[in-house]
């Protein structure tokens, strides 16, 4: 194989691991109750 081709598939498989955990991390229980709150933040700030 070439090197370029041995980079380029790091480069994928490390794109794909990033990918997954951001996915893990964005549908953990632990992070729900802050996404909830952030959630609502638009719809309690006061418009003045």
């Amino acid at each position: 194989m070439d090197s370029i081709t041995t980079l380029r598939i790091a480069a994928t498989l490390a794109s794909f691991a990033t990918f997954i955990g951001i996915l893990v991390w964005a549908w953990s229980r632990r992070n729900a109750k802050a996404f909830e709150e952030a959630a609502r933040l638009p719809f309690e700030e006061d418009p003045s």
